[in-house]
């Protein structure tokens, strides 16, 4: 679980309940579902106009990235690939075929497949960079969809204070529900500036770190492999790959590695 997202979203929704609180506000005043229904479905309403059904149904199942990492260990995947680069060193890279089985990431099992098929290492470059290329474009859509939800949400918000007036004006007559009706109108313009900046545009700023995150593990990997079919020393290998992690000093040495 990423606790900075839950804790992040947690503190948003109690500061601001608090402040509105001391303020001898009370929740009541904001839970309106009628304003709610307005900004949320006109915001769902303008996103599917703008998205087809399948990007827009890929992104909310990708949207629980935001809460689950996917664990990925950039260190281990260095030292697995170490592990790999003294073995091929020691026997020929054709022996790493009996390992294949224990690798999990897709994208290193069909690198390491090409790498044993004998395959040239430009080739293996060209042909794995134009997957992750591929992916990377098609992933760059899914936040696409809440930083499209976090601009037409305040404006929905709007819309919903605005038929919340035209409701209040039918009772001038009475003054007071004239002054409830203009409170519980703006309610649908909080609910779309919340929703806009408290969920939706940053979300899409997590999910594109996400996203920079996992194309940052396949390009080490892609590297990783091109390196043992060149025959480069483990070591070096090891040191090269480092670089590609934002913290570069693992917290346990990797296994000495043959010279």
């Amino acid at each position: 679980m990423d606790i900075a997202s839950i804790g992040g979203i947690a503190l948003a929704i109690i500061g601001i309940m608090a402040g509105m609180m001391m303020e001898g506000g009370s929740i009541s005043q904001i839970t309106q579902p009628t304003a709610a229904m307005i900004v949320v479905g006109g915001t769902v309403g303008a996103v599917l106009l703008q998205f087809p059904l399948n990007v827009f149904v890929s992104a909310m199942k990708y949207a629980m990235r935001i809460f689950i990492s996917d664990g990925s260990d950039g260190h281990a995947v260095v030292a697995q690939i170490v592990r790999f680069a003294n073995k091929a060193r020691r026997s020929g890279i054709v022996s790493l075929d009996q390992d294949l089985p224990t690798v999990e990431d897709a994208f290193l099992k069909q690198a390491l497949m090409l790498a044993i098929d004998g395959t040239e290492p430009s080739e293996v470059r060209k042909i794995m960079q134009m997957e992750i290329d591929n992916k990377t474009e098609m992933e760059e859509k899914l936040p696409q969809v809440l930083e499209a939800a976090g601009g037409y949400s305040p404006t929905v918000g709007i819309i919903g204070a605005i038929i919340g007036l035209i409701q209040v004006m039918q009772h001038l007559s009475n003054i007071d529900e004239v002054g409830r009706g203009i409170a519980v109108a703006f309610v649908a313009t909080i609910y779309g500036v919340a929703l806009a900046n408290l969920v939706f545009l940053p979300a899409a700023g997590k999910l594109k770190i996400r996203q920079r995150d996992e194309q940052m593990i396949k390009e080490m990997m892609l590297e990783g492999v091109i390196s043992i079919l060149e025959g480069m020393n483990p070591r070096m290998i090891e040191t090269k790959l480092n670089t590609f992690l934002f913290d570069s000093k693992p917290d346990k040495p990797t296994e000495a590695v043959a010279v």
